[in-house]
């Protein structure tokens, strides 16, 4: 199992993050401090670390600095917004720069995104009848290959790596299509209509009126 180390010093904002996590398969350990955190890559292996940088007793840039060796990749996520925040980040060596606050959903997706960089997200993805290869991009049903157009395979992804969560519609449309501004709501809706044909989601894929989608267990 993938494992990652969430270092934030806000609880309720921690809690969120691993609750989250653990729901898309992932194992996290939570810290609250730069000091603990140091202890815990000192005597653990990650394959990820989530990291703060306004942290009580060793900041995320210093702490970054120990990191580095350990070839651990990590994603800053952190209240400081500026340009120069962002590059001094990025130029450190963390591999992605989140702003707070963010959408669990995009978080996710830029975890998968920084796991694949480094080849350590699961290939595989299972729900119910369903299997999903993420490598060659193909999905079985009931050990039946199923045809998907690329826009729905990058959707049946997303919504099973965010199972029981709901995700709001301009986020979907903004990680499928690659583009900020919302489009036609009807393509969306039309992917998912027939995601549910294709794949027998009818009862799983609920429309939450007027937010979104929510792929339930």
């Amino acid at each position: 199992m993938i494992k990652i180390l969430v270092v934030e010093d806000e609880r309720a904002i921690s809690d969120l993050i691993r609750m989250n996590l653990e729901d898309a398969g992932y194992a996290c350990t939570c810290v609250y401090d730069g000091m603990a955190a140091a202890d815990q890559i000192e005597t653990q292996t990650f394959d990820l670390v989530l990291l703060d940088i306004m942290l009580p007793k060793v900041n995320g840039y210093e702490l970054l600095e120990y990191i580095k060796p350990t070839g651990t990749p990590v994603i800053f996520l952190t209240a400081k917004a500026g340009l120069d925040d962002r590059v001094r980040g990025l130029n450190l060596g963390a591999e992605d720069y989140i702003v707070k606050p963010f959408e669990i959903v995009e978080l996710i997706a830029r975890v998968q995104v920084v796991l694949r960089r480094f080849h350590k997200d699961a290939t595989k993805l299972v729900y119910g009848d369903l299997v999903i290869n993420t490598d060659n991009r193909t999905v079985l049903r009931d050990c039946v290959p199923v045809e998907l157009t690329p826009k729905e395979f990058m959707l049946l992804e997303i919504f099973v790596r965010n199972r029981n969560i709901t995700l709001f519609r301009d986020k979907i449309y903004e990680l499928v299509w690659e583009n900020d501004s919302y489009g036609d709501t009807r393509t969306l809706d039309l992917h998912v209509q027939r995601l549910r044909k294709k794949l027998g989601l009818t009862d799983k894929l609920r429309t939450i009126y007027k937010v979104g989608y929510r792929l339930e267990d």
